[in-house]
């Protein structure tokens, strides 16, 4: 990885229906090499996927709500089962195992409280968890899904300028 798969990367994450070769002018590269700087990237796992980012209300999920979970069961099987349930929810759309007084963290998505709801009740049916607390967001005020991108590390032997 180099200044240029950065500068590239960065674009990426702006906007990745850009034109390989728009991208490319951008970065001061030709179309070929720029598009296999793209497909090395996707190869090492860099590049994970391109997907679309929808507008939350206009499909109908504007309530996000964090859902603090907690357990009395430390194993590796409960922890399998746990995500497997999870990963049948489409609603969660983050899923973190967490350090501290919380066990697990999931954010949330539904159109309403009543969602929410129906979804707690259907996630406590399927596993047994010892507290779950939520709190509901009153305003997004910063979101995003692109990475920082200044602390990786760059291979000074390859070209590259920024």
């Amino acid at each position: 990885m180099d200044r240029l798969d950065r500068k590239i990367l960065r674009i990426l994450q702006e906007d990745s229906t850009l034109a390989v070769a728009d991208l490319a002018k951008k970065v001061g590269l030709s179309t070929t090499p720029c598009w296999r700087r793209i497909q090395k990237m996707e190869e090492d796992g860099v590049i994970m996927r391109r997907v679309a980012l929808l507008d939350p209300a206009k499909v109908n999920t504007k309530v996000t709500v964090f859902v603090s979970i907690r357990t009395n069961t430390h194993s590796i099987e409960w922890l399998k089962r746990f995500s497997e349930v999870v990963g049948e929810f489409p609603e969660v759309v983050e899923f973190y195992r967490m350090s501290g007084d919380v066990d697990y963290l999931l954010r949330v998505v539904v159109p309403d409280i009543a969602a929410y709801d129906a979804f707690y009740k259907r996630l406590i049916a399927k596993i047994e968890i010892r507290d779950v607390s939520s709190v509901f967001a009153m305003e997004q005020i910063k979101y995003t899904t692109q990475l920082p991108l200044d602390y990786m590390t760059l291979d000074n032997n390859k070209s590259g300028e920024e």
